[in-house]
């Protein structure tokens, strides 16, 4: 951001870093600064590419941030797979089965028992899918191509570790730090245009679409960032909701660390 506050752009990598935690972070501190933010991470292997059924890439976002005119900026965060592996642990908490289109399994089909996936990811035998699902027809390949771009630009400038590197394993089969790859970009608007006009013009775009024409029984269309907006006013005020699952894994977590102070649950 400094850099870019000086040159107009400025990019850095990382290597020999772990899970950075929520990407939107990042782009955000750009945001604050009156400039467009964006990072990438690569991560353990997880993802089939189009046609495969090996676990290969990662979930690997590449995540944004715009100021806008709007309470809320532009801010795009997901992952360049169908869902990601947050998502499954939550399936499996809730003893709910997954639908077809998230994981298939060595034979190129669908899986659907959880806790199974959990278990096979990473051993290999179960792979997420890509963005637009298997194959070419809705559009796979589209995600795995976004994927691996996110890979390139967070080891390939940095020399961080890729791929099957970050399995966690060492090549004696013995457990290793996964050590991941970033890259962060901020670009100063007023190099370009002035930053009132640049919110003006990103907050009329996203009202545009929020406006248009909805599906039958659709109520709402949203903008990237208004959903998480939303979710932030409210749990800001009435709190983070934990079921009964989660309850259990943090009190597991306080009981092998031995806190002595007790949990507000």
């Amino acid at each position: 951001i400094d850099k870019a506050d000086r040159c107009g752009l400025g990019m850095t990598v990382v290597r020999n870093s772990t899970h950075y935690g929520a990407a939107f972070f990042y782009p955000l501190m750009a945001v604050d600064r009156g400039m467009i933010g964006m990072t990438t991470t690569n991560a353990r292997p997880s993802i089939a590419p189009t046609w495969g059924v090996e676990p290969m890439l990662g979930t690997n976002p590449m995540t944004w941030g715009m100021p806008s005119d709007e309470d809320f900026p532009y801010l795009p965060d997901f992952a360049t797979s169908v869902t990601q592996r947050g998502k499954l642990e939550l399936y499996g908490r809730l003893g709910k089965d997954l639908p077809d289109g998230w994981v298939i399994g060595q034979d190129g089909a669908y899986r659907h028992d959880t806790d199974g996936v959990l278990a096979d990811l990473s051993r290999d035998l179960a792979a997420l899918t890509p963005l637009g699902g298997l194959g070419e027809d809705l559009g796979g390949y589209k995600g795995y191509c976004n994927s691996l771009t996110v890979e390139i630009l967070s080891t390939c400038l940095s020399q961080a570790n890729f791929l099957k590197a970050l399995m966690g394993v060492d090549a004696a089969g013995k457990s290793a730090t996964i050590e991941l790859g970033h890259s962060f970009l901020a670009i100063k608007i007023e190099n370009f245009v002035e930053l009132d006009a640049f919110k003006r013009q990103v907050g009329e775009i996203c009202r545009a679409l929020r406006s248009s024409r909805k599906a039958p029984g659709a109520s709402r269309i949203y903008t990237p960032g208004e959903k998480e907006h939303e979710i932030w006013l409210y749990r800001k005020d009435k709190g983070v909701p934990f079921n009964e699952p989660l309850r259990k894994a943090f009190r597991a977590v306080k009981e092998k660390l031995g806190m002595p102070h007790e949990l507000p649950f």
